[in-house]
């Protein structure tokens, strides 16, 4: 046999020992990764949005109607943190005014309503308003009540 056709086979060797040591380390790999991991809870900012924006005739304040939907975690609150600008795309020079409205007792799948009552408007110019965050908290559970 010529050197060539040796190379051959020892480069043939290699490979066949190497899809031997190789292939169970990658089938265990990728076997042992199928575990499916539980799904992060959602943030609630998803759970909430502005529904109205409308500045008050008599106060010149901007306010706005806020709902929140509850989560299947239970009964609890949300704190919204709504944004009031005066177009919908964030000027990154200025900061907007902001104001927090707390939802309380909001039930599973339920939704409930509350208003963040921001500044002082300047007339002729129309407002933007938006949710810029949200927290929910569960509510304590009452001391004597039992568990159905």
């Amino acid at each position: 046999m010529s050197a060539l056709k040796w190379q051959g086979w020892l480069v043939g060797l290699v490979a066949i020992a190497g899809l031997l040591v190789f292939a169970p380390l990658g089938l265990y790999v990728w076997a042992s990764g199928g575990e499916p991991q539980a799904e992060p809870p959602r943030a609630a900012v998803e759970d909430v949005r502005v529904t109205g924006c409308r500045v008050d005739p008599a106060s010149r304040r901007v306010t706005a109607a806020v709902e929140a939907t509850g989560r299947g975690e239970g009964v609890g609150a949300y704190v919204v943190t709504v944004e009031f600008r005066d177009r919908a795309e964030a000027d990154p020079g200025r900061r907007a005014a902001q104001a927090l409205v707390r939802i309380p007792g909001v039930a599973p799948a339920a939704t409930e309503y509350g208003e963040a009552v921001g500044p002082v408007w300047p007339v002729a110019t129309v407002p933007w308003c938006g949710v810029a965050g949200a927290e929910f908290t569960p509510a304590a559970p009452t001391p004597g009540a039992t568990a159905p």
